[in-house]
């Protein structure tokens, strides 16, 4: 089995490719467009340096080798979402070359090219007519061709997931922005499944195309050479039009653009969220999937471990992590991480009532609070328990108890908390 993939996907710029259109993502069709990007005669592109720095950034975090200079070219084919005819991307000047990517088992998964492109208009079909919205025209794309190195439905989610973790750090979400060609061959010839569109479809495509061919094989059928599509609702793909080559694109040099040098661009710093989990692995004797689970789409989580490795146990520490994931907590200041992490190693079961709690005292930034912040952490864990002040009329030890709570909680002076808080039932009983 051989499995070969073109993936492009969308760069976060906040103007397309070669014009100045917005590339923000509006329900109106037809409304962050211009002559250029619709392709009018006479039209003059003029190509995005934000687009160069984050393909000339994806190029450098796969591997590859990227050149100091860079042209375009014309692709000519014929569709309505081409109103020009021609697609502006690149060929033998393309921006990287060479690369890979190391997934699972050591496997290496060679990248054959990375180039930029122009994003085609958006066709929007009905039963009884087609429309066009130009607002996608021209947003800028990044092409990341592999070689056919992958063997296995295995390999293809591992890198996948490789690939998604490393663009994420460079703020691109793949998931939303990914469109993709698949090429897969398990006899002689090569079957293309074109414009996939998400990860998840990207999986499920493989996975069918892969049963089809196999049960073909296994009846001694041949499978032919044919471009298919997939359809997201049968979950299956279908015959489609027959594939141009590359002679039949007639691609010429675009005569608009000129060679541009590209060396002084630079590149943005990012984090290979893998690598990162293994040397954090190695420098605390854990489990390096349980790492990069934590921090593969999240630098926030990142962030944490890095600021606090060296402060607390780490075991600990991943734990609150996966706990402060859990429950979906955007933020935490560090007073709260520290509580939860003297709830875990005291042993106390995590629930949503503790992480509550925790959370609700994020006000409080120091650890040497403010009367104010004493008495409005007292006055909080009565109105939480309002038996409290029938039992205090009763037994007025109960106010070591309510005060024990606060102090363990906030890590404040005992004889101050006990003091208010004796003073607070006081007032809330109508006690002397």
């Amino acid at each position: 089995m051989k499995i070969g993939l073109e993936i492009h996907v969308a760069l976060p710029t906040k103007s397309k490719l070669f014009c100045g259109c917005s590339t923000e993502q509006v329900d109106t069709p037809n409304i962050n467009i211009c002559p250029i990007c619709m392709g009018f005669p006479g039209s003059k592109p003029s190509l995005n340096e934000e687009a160069i720095i984050l393909a000339k950034s994806i190029a450098n975090i796969l591997n590859c080798k990227i050149r100091d200079k860079i042209s375009f070219v014309r692709k000519v084919y014929f569709y309505p979402d081409l109103p020009k005819s021609f697609q502006i991307t690149q060929l033998q000047e393309s921006i990287g070359y060479e690369g890979l990517i190391i997934i699972d088992k050591g496997k290496r998964i060679n990248i054959r090219r990375i180039q930029i492109e122009e994003d085609p208009a958006k066709i929007i079909r009905s039963e009884e007519y087609s429309l066009l919205d130009f607002n996608r025209s021209g947003i800028p794309l990044v092409e990341i061709v592999t070689e056919p190195d992958i063997t296995s439905e295995e390999e293809l989610t591992s890198f996948i997931f490789t690939l998604k973790a490393r663009l994420y750090y460079l703020g691109i979400d793949i998931d939303r922005e990914i469109k993709a060609d698949l090429n897969i061959s398990l006899g002689k010839e090569r079957v293309e499944v074109k414009n996939v569109t998400g990860t998840k479809n990207l999986l499920e495509a493989a996975r069918y195309e892969i049963e089809r061919q196999t049960e073909l094989i296994s009846r001694g059928i041949e499978p032919t050479k044919e471009t298919r599509s997939y359809d997201e609702k049968e979950r299956k793909t279908k015959a489609s039009r027959e594939k141009e080559s590359d002679e039949e694109y007639g691609y010429i040099y675009e005569p608009d653009l000129p060679e541009y040098n590209i060396k002084n661009y630079s590149i943005r710093e990012n984090v290979d969220p893998i690598e990162k989990a293994k040397e954090l692995a190695e420098k605390h004797a854990y489990n390096p999937k349980i790492i990069l689970e934590a921090i593969a789409f999240d630098r926030y989580a990142l962030d944490l471990i890095e600021r606090n490795e060296e402060k607390y146990n780490f075991n600990s520490l991943m734990q609150a992590i996966m706990e402060i994931k859990r429950f979906k907590i955007d933020n935490i200041d560090d007073l709260s991480l520290k509580m939860l992490l003297e709830e875990i190693e005291g042993g106390f079961q995590i629930d949503k009532d503790t992480i509550s709690s925790i959370i609700k005292h994020e006000k409080v930034k120091h650890s040497d609070f403010s009367q104010e912040g004493i008495d409005n952490g007292i006055r909080e864990f009565i109105e939480k328990n309002p038996d409290i002040l029938r039992r205090y009329i009763k037994n007025k030890k109960l106010a070591d108890y309510v005060a024990g709570e606060i102090i363990k909680r906030y890590k404040a002076k005992p004889k101050e908390v006990l003091k208010r808080t004796i003073e607070i039932l006081n007032s809330m009983t109508g006690q002397k």
